[in-house]
């Protein structure tokens, strides 16, 4: 037979045995029972276990086996909008009961740039007002979602001015989709935070949202300085606003799957962070756009940074949350610790140990900037021994100079690849070792400045990074050292002492006079980069040149180079 024919035949046979076992061989159903017995003493899902007797769930069936209709949940909500205020000795948390949103998170012990400065809202209204709200839900469904973040939630306490600790709770429903959002507040600047989502009883897999911006939008560049940030595995990733999102559509949110140790948002001095209390967390990030009008009546537009933390099956959401400032005293209270928010690139433990001796010196010293005047100089004499070793080296290295001049010219005729270049390394390994000197100290000279390129890296991230130093004054126009310099007095007065320095230190033999007036020639390059960088830095650059040079006329008049250095006379012709 054909295959066609057997598919045929096949469905036949199957027809016939499924009528026959119908017809004849199919049991009879029992007879319904009269009168069944309550059960009574049994949990079931849904059912509050202090209950005397089981109530059926959203899911429970009938004896005969349809399924029953949903659970009947009330419609729970408010008549009217309000605002619900936390307060601590470090914060105040404004709420609207309408989304059960954030409005205003301001920290008191720290001010914005406005005049006359204000408590530092963490929250930029106008953004919000357009993109949504800190604390908002965000929801699989956008039509369930807009319904969650534009209900009306009733509050428990009503009391509208709570004072830490203080627990607070949100709760909305429709009779189909029911939102709880349950607060506890800490008197630092901690809280915990449970969300439980359901529709008809069936639960939902929450998300809560930090959007429209973050931090200090009063900062230069506060947009590309706000940074979105997740732990895991141990490894701290960082994603700026332009690596936010899908990419080629940063609109669209990017999930990073968990579970996560930790995640949030900040800027240069301030962060929320997102810490999992049992609940398994993932990460979605986006950057949305805030059009407004610029201060020339224009259209104008700016990105903003938004996140949303949820769970990663249905249930509710429980997680800790830290919002304050990057201050490593208190991220490495936290645990998990927080302290790796505070960025101290390579050389994290030399930024650190700086940090703590800027932090002891401030106990006696109350100016910020006098403490880095100290520290400055403290650096430099602790350096100096090395310097002097440097010296020294550079003073036999020109003893020699003339005859390692005169090695040289009797060479450059030959080129690099020239096998007879060789006796010239001959050569000036049999000077080096008829005057007793190692030959590694023609790079003497630059020892100390190598030994001072991590403390200079790490002092710059100290000074850009620690928010000790946000709005605080130095003398006269230095009113933030976490700024640059408004006049930019600092980075060319550094600049000035670091050609001082240079001119007044002596070169070994290995420079020729070209090289020479390329070092004198740094200091304008670096007045150029210094321009754009922190007060606190400049002024600690500025100091060091100033002992540097100090230092340099010391050693100039009391352990004077010799004589016969063959750039003494480099205007005249060589003889």
């Amino acid at each position: 037979m054909s295959d066609q024919t057997r598919g045929i035949v096949f469905v036949v046979i199957v027809v016939v045995i499924t009528f026959v076992w119908v017809k004849f061989f199919q049991p009879p159903p029992p007879p319904p029972q009269k009168n069944p017995a309550p059960v009574t003493g049994k949990i079931v899902p849904g059912q509050n276990p202090g209950a005397g007797s089981a109530q059926p769930s959203a899911q429970q069936t009938t004896t005969g086996g349809a399924p029953a209709p949903a659970a009947k949940i009330p419609a729970v909500g408010a008549a009217g909008e309000q605002a619900v205020v936390v307060e601590s000795p470090l914060y105040r948390v404004e709420f609207s009961n309408r989304g059960a949103v954030v409005h205003s998170w301001t920290l008191k012990k720290y001010f914005d740039d406005q005049k006359p400065p204000h408590p530092l809202d963490l929250v930029n209204p106008d953004s919000a007002q357009e993109l949504g709200w800190p604390l908002s839900l965000t929801l699989s469904d956008p039509q369930l979602e807009s319904q969650a973040n534009s209900a009306l939630y009733q509050v428990i306490p009503a009391s509208a001015n709570l004072t830490a600790p203080a627990e607070i709770d949100f709760h909305w429903s429709d009779g189909h989709l029911d939102v709880t959002k349950k607060l506890k507040f800490e008197q630092g600047y901690q809280l915990s935070i449970e969300v439980s989502v359901s529709l008809n009883g069936q639960p939902l897999a929450p998300a809560i949202a930090w959007r429209g911006g973050f931090g200090d939008k009063e900062v230069y560049q506060a947009s590309q300085l706000v940074t979105v940030f997740y732990k895991q595995g141990d490894s701290l990733n960082l994603l700026q606003y332009k690596k936010l999102g899908v990419p080629g559509n940063q609109i669209q949110a990017l999930q990073q799957s968990g579970p996560l140790q930790f995640t949030g948002i900040m800027d240069q001095f301030f962060a929320a962070a997102i810490i999992p209390d049992g609940s398994d967390l993932s990460l979605w990030h986006w950057t949305q756009w805030h059009h407004f009008t610029g201060s020339d009546n224009q259209p104008a537009s700016e990105p903003a940074a938004e996140i949303a933390v949820g769970t990663m099956s249905a249930g509710p959401l429980k997680a800790r949350v830290f919002v304050g400032p990057k201050d490593l005293g208190l991220l490495t209270k936290v645990q998990p610790s927080l302290e790796g928010l505070v960025n101290f690139g390579w050389f994290s433990s030399i930024s650190k140990a700086l940090l703590f001796a800027l932090q002891w010196l401030h106990r006696y010293i109350p100016n910020w900037g006098w403490a880095i005047v100290t520290l400055t100089l403290l650096i430099n004499v602790a350096v100096f021994p090395l310097k002097m070793k440097s010296w020294r080296s550079m003073q036999h290295m020109q003893k020699i100079a003339p005859e390692m001049r005169q090695i040289q010219d009797k060479y450059k005729k030959y080129s690099m690849t020239d096998p007879r270049r060789k006796g010239m390394q001959d050569e000036m390994t049999e000077l080096y070792q008829r005057n007793g000197i190692n030959p590694l100290a023609q790079m003497g000279g630059c020892l100390p400045m190598f030994f001072q390129m991590p403390i200079w890296w790490a002092l710059w991230r100290v000074l850009t990074g620690a928010i000790e130093l946000r709005h605080a004054p130095w003398i006269l126009w230095v009113h933030d050292l976490s700024v640059r310099d408004p006049y930019y007095i600092l980075p060319i007065a550094m600049a000035i002492t670091m050609y001082a320095s240079t001119a007044m230190t002596p070169q070994t033999a290995a420079v020729d006079p070209a090289q020479q007036r390329m070092l004198r020639l740094m200091p304008l390059m670096f007045v150029v980069l210094f321009f754009r960088y922190a007060s606190g830095l400049n002024l600690y650059m500025f100091t060091s040149n100033l002992i540097a040079t100090g230092q340099q006329y010391y050693l100039n008049r009391t352990r004077p180079m010799p004589t016969n250095s063959p750039f003494k006379n480099k205007g005249k012709k060589k003889q």
